[in-house]
């Protein structure tokens, strides 16, 4: 079993700050790794002479307890994944922390069996995580990582955090030290400039979908609402309004900018863009190349699933059977040029159709902001670390292929990061399907640096798509497709 010292003080092999998703699925994962040899155990005392000591880990969330965007674990919203993109199972599907592994322990195989769901639904998701949460050793929740230094003269990093109570108030302070770190403090939700007054009127609802259960009745109450946002969070807010309001007097207006209600990419060649294959040959463009890329893929992780969107025209259409139309309008091609209050309990959009080139306004009593998220920023986290972080030409931190910071060769450990990296990664970098894979290569990386040893078997070709030419997106040990010679051949 994987090591996790209650004394802090005690080096670890890798300390994980944030436990969502990504994070907890690299500690699912490191479980049950022997660590170095000789290194001390979990009691200080050095193993014998060839004996491998348990890897040592410990990850910190200052959140009490896990929790997986509960304010959109709206009834019937599923994963847009299928559940074999569980914490493990992409990497080691005879893990004991796997989907059907919780199935097993909730006494529930049969009937998953026989309900026959490829994708399951999200607040499904989120026990099976709380579950994983709940019996994984070396998780400490109610921790707020404070700073993270490197310490050159014992060769560690130094993480400095604060204990928590359950209301979040300050318990202790203390300070981890680790050879390597893990990063995964995950997203916030994302207001973009334009709609930031909105924020400003407590007397109206303005709620991110990130918030949207919490505050669901409030919203129900507002006379005539507005969504804004054409993704997937977007299409199940509006579609949960819309079968929560009276036929007839729904009075929902959906705004987006994007030319279309547009579905996701899903057929079985463009999900190829998820896999390693394309990882790798993405990590391998050009910096420019990187980042004109990413706004055209859009539809890859922005659109809308096709069952929703299905639902949603299904709702419309049943509202019409008795005649006339229902009251919600659906309108693409808008962008909010600014937003403001009107008296105390309502607000005005200024609305712009690009296409058109036309103008309007719109009053509204609620608003959804079903804007997205953004990587947080590392930059207050790592502050400590910015003398020796290189960066590029965006000021951004520089990722490797390994998902490592590039940091300077005085610092011996490696600061490795989960979902921080799509200016480097490309589009699979949030995406739920890549997790085990990541986590094992991040693990497969740290402990050749440790030991000389992979835990984890990866696959060498993901994608029936070659991806460039000459072959750069697989590993040299697989021949290039048939047909295709590297350009320096060509003449």
């Amino acid at each position: 079993m994987t090591a996790h010292p209650t004394d802090l003080a005690h080096p670890h092999d890798l300390v994980g700050i944030g436990i969502g998703p990504f994070n907890l699925s690299l500690a699912a994962l490191a479980d049950g790794i022997p660590g170095p040899v000789g290194i001390p155990g979990p009691d200080g005392i050095p193993g014998p002479d060839g004996a491998r000591s348990p890897l040592t880990t410990a990850f910190f969330d200052q959140s009490p307890a896990f929790h997986w965007h509960p304010g959109l674990l709206i009834d019937g919203a599923t994963l847009q994944v299928p559940f074999l993109a569980d914490l493990v199972t992409l990497a080691d599907p005879a893990s004991p922390w796997s989907f059907l592994s919780y199935l097993k322990a909730r006494d529930r195989l049969f009937p998953f069996y026989f309900a026959e769901r490829f994708h399951i639904q999200r607040a499904e998701y989120d026990a099976y995580c709380r579950w994983v949460s709940e019996h994984l050793p070396g998780l400490h929740f109610g921790h707020q990582v404070d700073a993270v230094r490197w310490n050159g003269e014992r060769d560690l990093f130094e993480v400095d955090f604060t204990q928590l109570d359950p209301d979040g108030e300050v318990e202790a302070l203390g300070r981890a030290y680790t050879r390597h770190i893990a990063l995964g403090i995950g997203t916030e939700p994302y207001v973009p400039d334009p709609l930031r007054p909105l924020v400003d009127a407590p007397t109206v609802p303005v709620v991110h979908s990130a918030d949207y259960l919490d505050q669901r009745d409030r919203l129900l109450a507002a006379g005539h609402i507005t969504v804004i946002g054409s993704g997937q969070s977007g299409a199940e807010v509006f579609l949960d309004l819309l079968r929560a309001r009276p036929a007839g007097a729904e009075r929902i207006h959906w705004l987006a900018r994007t030319e279309a209600f547009a579905p996701m990419e899903y057929s079985k060649l463009g999900l190829e863009q998820f896999t390693p294959d394309y990882t790798r040959y993405f990590h391998a463009l050009p910096e420019r190349a990187r980042d004109d890329l990413l706004p055209s893929q859009w539809q890859l992780h922005k659109g809308i699933g096709p069952e929703t969107i299905a639902a949603i025209h299904d709702e419309l259409y049943r509202r019409t059977l008795h005649g006339g139309w229902p009251d919600a309008v659906l309108t693409p091609g808008v962008q909010i040029r600014t937003a403001g209050r009107v008296g105390t309990t309502k607000l005005e959009l200024h609305l712009e159709h690009r296409r058109q080139a036309t103008r309007t306004r719109l009053t509204t009593d609620a608003v959804v902001l079903a804007t997205g998220y953004r990587e947080r920023s590392l930059d207050r986290l790592l502050a400590g670390l910015d003398p020796y972080m290189c960066r590029d030409g965006s000021g951004r931190p520089r990722i490797d292929a390994h998902h490592r910071l590039v940091l300077d060769p005085s610092v011996s450990g490696s600061a490795y990061v989960q979902n921080a990296e799509r200016h480097t990664h490309g589009v699979g970098a949030p995406d739920l399907g890549l997790a085990a894979w990541r986590g094992a290569t991040i693990l497969n990386h740290l402990m050749g640096h440790l030991t000389g040893t992979e835990p984890y078997t990866l696959p060498r070709r993901t994608a029936f798509t070659t991806f460039g030419l000459g072959g750069q997106d697989r590993t040299p040990t697989v021949p290039a497709p048939r047909g295709l010679v590297p350009l320096t051949e060509v003449r």
